[in-house]
């Protein structure tokens, strides 16, 4: 029997996890790291990396790697990795197919049926994208589960005491989330979500750069100018992030072009680049608050997810903003995929997971186009008819009535929205539905139009009037934007035609890797040292004994080991 898992797919690292004998263990990657890096790179030879050595590659081959790509999903934005282009869809496909074939390794078992978070913000395009995603790469998608929600899931909301109110607060590598979750007899429900799909940790690190530039003083404009361009300094820039959140000042050293550029960014310094941030931060916060109809006050505890809450400021804020100490009893990088192996257990009836009623809400509304009469009998055109409103329960089915608005209408035509804007043309354009009707005074025929919304936020629109024998259906799972049925074969069978590299080589395409970025970081002695350190591992490689090759490894990891200041897992 295959086996039910969690996966956190998330923007800058993604984790596997499995509930078994009554708690949730997290899945280690081929390097025995549970955080494998969300970034895919192709070797020299158009082989495909995907994880650590692809990230090394972030810094030696630019050109030939992508991060990030989750930010992206669900548009039409291609990614050009040397002669190769890919969209979103297939790079999140590469990364699933490694983090499926590393928890197979290391269970022994077969695995197809899964549960993946998602940010709760996610629209409907991204959601069913990410079903495409986990379709190219042999997976089959149990339930796509709202992160907050996952969180919730992994501080066992279900043991509290009723009327529990608890606010999750996600901020990860590229997306924010913020939930409200009421907890009351044995039912764990999302009252209220809102969020910001471009806003992470990343933009962190941007603001660490800026800082940096505003504080050096011996670079000029067209340098200035080349590093804010360039993605070659990022992992230097994430590293003083990372030390700024246990440090009150970094001192950032940047190389270019042999000359040296040094500034010190105080945890202040970081603030005040950040403020912007911490604004966009607030938004989705009092959206949030003011769906769920409560004050800061009325908020029993605050969870923290994600590894961007980790910086002071961010917990600063939030105290400031809410008067109290937020949890993090859990790891918050590992919150969202334990979440995820408790509701796959859920799923499959698990007997030792007490049986809990999980509800989820809309994040957006969902409507269609429409036009008001105002007084006099003038018609305004271009509005938005909220069918299901953000924040209902789900899964859900509504309906609404519209009628012809003028004489001899021979069809009318349905836009189906999704967004917030009074304007129509403001919101999201799902789709359109068109019908013939019969042709009558103004008023005379009318339809109803029912939306059902599923767990998987996947949309279903149905048109009737019984009496004129009128009944359209119409599921939204693909549009414009997103892959259809044989754009997704095309993807396997051009996905399966790149060369993997097999599992033993992984390791030791990720130690080359970290080898280069960490020559082109050093000067002096110490790169000196790490030349011949990687000269060695290479000629040893070469040999192909693998007894030969293990001896190299374990050596030149503890080399590099000693030399690196960067990556911290």
């Amino acid at each position: 029997m295959a086996l039910q898992i969690g996966i956190d797919l998330g923007t800058t690292n993604s984790l596997v996890a499995q509930f078994i004998e009554g708690e949730t263990r997290l899945i280690p990657n081929r390097f025995g790291h549970f955080l494998t890096p969300s970034v895919v790179s192709l070797d020299d030879d158009e082989s495909v990396l995907v994880g650590l050595p692809a990230r090394e590659r972030l810094v030696t081959a630019p050109d030939k790697t992508v991060a990030s790509f989750k930010r992206f999903i669900g548009t039409d934005k291609v990614f050009t990795m040397g002669k190769q282009r890919f969209r979103a869809e297939e790079l999140s496909a590469l990364l699933l197919k490694q983090l499926k074939e590393d928890a197979e390794a290391y269970l022994g078992e077969t695995i197809s049926d899964v549960v993946i978070t998602v940010p709760a913000y996610f629209n409907a395009i991204q959601r069913q994208a990410t079903q495409n995603a986990a379709k190219i790469a042999g997976l089959n998608v149990l339930r796509l589960l709202n992160e907050p929600t996952a969180a919730g899931l992994a501080y066992n909301l279900q043991d509290k005491p009723d009327n529990t109110q608890f606010l999750v607060f996600d901020l990860g590598g590229g997306t924010f989330d913020v939930s409200i979750l009421d907890y009351f007899d044995g039912v764990v429900q999302v009252s209220a979500s809102a969020g910001d799909n471009h806003l992470g940790g990343e933009d962190f690190v941007n603001a660490v750069r800026y800082a940096f530039l505003s504080r050096c003083t011996t670079l000029n404009e067209g340098q200035k100018q080349q590093i804010k361009q360039s993605s070659a300094y990022w992992q230097l820039f994430e590293t003083a992030k990372r030390t700024l959140s246990k440090e009150k000042s970094v001192e950032v050293k940047l190389h270019l072009k042999g000359e040296l550029h040094q500034a010190t960014i105080s945890e202040e310094d970081f603030r005040q680049a950040s403020q912007s941030l911490i604004s966009r931060l607030r938004q989705p916060l009092e959206r949030a608050l003011r769906d769920a109809r409560i004050t800061p006050a009325n908020i029993d505890g605050i969870i923290l997810v994600g590894g961007a809450t980790r910086m002071p400021i961010i917990r600063k804020a939030i105290m400031a903003w809410f008067q109290r100490i937020p949890l993090s009893a859990i790891n918050p990088d590992e919150a969202i995929a334990r979440g995820a192996a408790v509701q796959a257990a859920l799923i499959a009836r698990s007997a030792s997971v007490e049986e809990i009623v999980l509800t989820d809400v809309m994040p957006f509304s969902l409507g269609t186009q429409t036009s008001h009469e105002l007084s006099g009998g003038r018609l305004v055109h271009n509005r938005f008819a909220p069918i299901i409103e953000r924040n209902m329960p789900v899964p859900i089915s509504r309906v609404r009535s519209f009628a012809t608005i003028y004489d001899n209408q021979e069809k009318l035509l349905f836009q189906i929205l999704q967004g917030e804007s009074a304007i129509a043309s403001d919101n999201l354009l799902l789709g359109e539905m068109e019908i013939t009707i019969p042709k009558r005074r103004a008023g005379e025929v009318s339809v109803d139009v029912r939306f059902s919304y599923d767990m998987n936020g996947l949309l279903e629109v149905d048109l009737t009037n019984d009496e004129l024998s009128i009944a359209h259906n119409k599921v939204f799972q693909q549009n414009s934007q997103n892959l259809s049925e044989a754009e997704i074969q095309q993807a396997l069978n051009r996905l399966a035609g790149l060369k993997i590299h097999p599992r033993e080589q992984k390791e030791n395409r990720y130690l080359l890797e970290k080898g280069k970025r960490l020559y082109e970081e050093h000067l002096g002695e110490e790169r000196r040292i790490i030349s011949e350190y990687l000269a060695y591992f290479e000629q040893t490689l070469e040999s192909q004994d693998e007894t030969l090759i293990r001896k190299a490894r374990k050596t030149f990891s503890e080399c590099l080991e000693r030399y690196d200041s960067g990556w911290l897992l």
